[in-house]
Formats: C-alpha cells, sequence, structure tokens
C-alpha cells in the first residue's frame, strides 16, 4: 500500500531528510587521497547522531555500517572499511537517516581529485537523469513516467541503467511502495498521488547494465568492471511537480 503524508507527517519527513542531505554534504567534504571508506562512514555516523537522530541503514538486514560507500565499478551496497581512495576515483555515498518516525534517503557520486573526462560525463548524466526523473514527478502522472525519463536520458547518453535495483518510497519505513524503477514506459505503474514521497535514485553504468554481487552479499558490482554512479533524492509529489527534500543547508 502506498502512504500519502499528511502535513504533519511531511514536517517531520522534512526534518529527517534535512539530516540525511546534511550528513551526506559531512561525507562529501571528508573525500580526498588517502582517506579511508571508514573514515567517511565515521564522518557520517557522528554527524547524524549529533542530530539526535539515527543513521538507517546501521543494522538495516545486518548493515555493518551507517552509510553504503561504493567505489569505481561497485554500484551500491559498498560496506566502508579500510580501504583509501585513489587520485582519480569516484565515490558515490549513500546516507539514510531516522528521525522522530521518519526517514530521509539521499546519495550522490563524488570525483577524487582529477577523473578521467567520461567519468566526469558518467556523473553529469546521471544526474541529469535524477533531475529529469524528478521533473516527471508530478501528480497525475504515473511512476512509469518518471521511470521512462531517466532511461531516455541514460541512454540518450551511451549509458545503462542497472535493472535489478530502483528507487522506492520511503517514509516511516525505509522502503515502502511503491518501487520506481530507472525504466520502463510512459503511462504505466501506480498514479503518482500529491502527498507521496519516493526516493528516485538513478544508478548508471558506463558499460552495461549486468550486475554482480560481492562474498560479502552486499556490495554490488558491474560485471564488465567498468564504472558506476548514483544519485538520490527524496522527493515529494506536488502539483508543480517532484519537490526534493534532500537538500542540505
Amino acid at each position: 500500500m502506498i502512504a500519502i503524508k499528511n502535513d504533519s507527517q511531511l514536517v517531520q519527513m522534512r526534518r529527517a531528510c534535512k539530516i540525511a542531505a546534511n550528513a551526506l554534504a559531512v561525507g562529501a567534504a571528508e573525500i580526498r587521497e588517502g582517506v579511508t571508506t571508514a573514515h567517511i562512514d565515521a564522518a557520517i555516523k557522528k554527524y547524524i547522531l549529533s542530530q539526535s537522530a539515527k543513521p538507517s541503514f546501521l543494522g538495516y538486514n545486518g548493515f555493518p555500517a551507517s552509510a553504503c560507500i561504493s567505489v569505481n565499478d561497485e554500484i551500491i551496497h559498498g560496506i566502508p572499511g579500510g580501504r583509501k581512495l585513489c587520485q582519480g576515483d569516484i565515490v558515490s555515498i549513500d546516507v539514510g537517516a531516522f528521525f522522530e518516525g521518519f526517514h530521509g534517503d539521499t546519495a550522490a557520486t563524488f570525483p577524487v581529485g582529477e577523473c578521467d573526462p567520461e567519468d566526469l560525463r558518467l556523473l553529469e548524466v546521471t544526474k541529469s537523469a535524477l533531475s529529469a526523473g524528478i521533473s516527471a514527478a508530478k501528480a497525475g502522472n504515473r511512476i512509469g513516467d518518471i521511470s521512462n525519463a531517466v532511461q531516455n536520458v541514460v541512454e540518450k547518453a551511451g549509458f545503462t541503467v542497472v535493472r535489478d535495483y530502483v528507487g522506492h518510497g520511503v517514509g516511516e519505513k525505509l522502503h515502502e511502495d511503491p518501487e520506481v524503477p530507472n525504466f520502463g514506459n510512459l503511462g504505466h505503474g501506480p498514479r503518482l498521488v500529491e502527498g507521496m514521497t519516493i526516493a528516485i535514485e538513478p544508478m548508471v553504468n558506463a558499460g552495461g547494465w549486468e550486475i554482480d554481487i560481492l562474498d560479502n552479499n552486499w556490495t554490488v558490482v558491474t560485471t564488465d568492471g567498468k564504472h558506476s554512479a548514483h544519485f538520490e533524492h527524496t522527493v515529494l509529489i506536488t502539483a508543480d511537480g517532484g519537490k526534493p527534500l534532500t537538500t542540505a543547508d
């Protein structure tokens, strides 16, 4: 069942989303050559706890960290650890914050120093795909309109969208109905209604869309070893279009 948030619930949603967005900014500020992904995760956790919130991901289905930090060919669910970032890496940080009964969920991919121009293009296309999806997230449209908008931007650029993992509703639960794929047809899927809150999150591969999962049973990587980017906002559906709630101060 798709939850529709009332005005008081949206006040709480906005607070949770603001904490998640600021936590993402805290993590991004730590990105530099030689820094470990565990260091970034610790900074994110410290910030979220300082806001009297909880990291949404910590312990979620057994996930062992506060943020998913995925590097290069890792698409999502990278487990922070001793890996040191290198010049030219691209780093995806996915953060959730739980505050007074509601979750906010957001992600972005960042370059480490000077990166290959094709990697930078991958980041820009993925950001553009997210923007296109948000623009299509208008009351009266359908989920497929978001999906199609994302897919068109990505495939016109010569990249592919991951098909095994999708966006989702978000609110009192981290993952709610409906699913929000990054591929699909116009006019298909559940109708968008004012008050819905969904996570739109293009996961875009430089090569093929096929994925593998590492032996840790969490980290999703590209089968062909090519790089991947991930951008996400928690979005409120309104009559005027999607309104991102996960914007930092």
